[in-house]
């Protein structure tokens, strides 16, 4: 796991974070800069720096993301309504920081990308 990253500190608890949920195998917390009344990122605990990188020793983590991202929607009662669950990958997918991260989206109705 890369030392300097911000996602690394907030897994070790380093640096505050409004963590919604913690396992061994990911942590999921508020984003600083949400673009939705629920907007909470899910990263691994070990780095993975995009979509990319995902292979066979460690492919588990996706499903492992989906399945807690589904579970926080329903615990924030926006399962029913509808949320959305994006992975930005690289520079000109929108993704900004060089870590693996799910964004999970709800509570009102979202626009269309297209």
């Amino acid at each position: 796991m890369q030392d300097d990253s911000i996602f690394k500190k907030i897994i070790t608890k380093k640096i505050p974070a409004h963590i919604v949920y913690q396992d061994e195998k990911v942590t999921a917390f508020k984003d600083i800069k949400p673009k939705a009344p629920v907007h909470i990122l899910i990263i691994p605990n070990v780095f993975i720096a995009s979509l990319n990188d995902i292979n066979k020793k460690n492919k588990s983590i996706l499903s492992h993301m989906f399945y807690v991202a589904t579970d926080i929607a329903k615990r924030k009662k926006i399962s029913q309504e509808g949320y959305r669950i994006i992975i930005n990958c690289n520079k000109n997918g929108g993704q900004e920081i060089n870590y693996l991260h799910m964004h999970l989206l709800g509570g009102k109705k979202l626009g269309s990308f297209f």
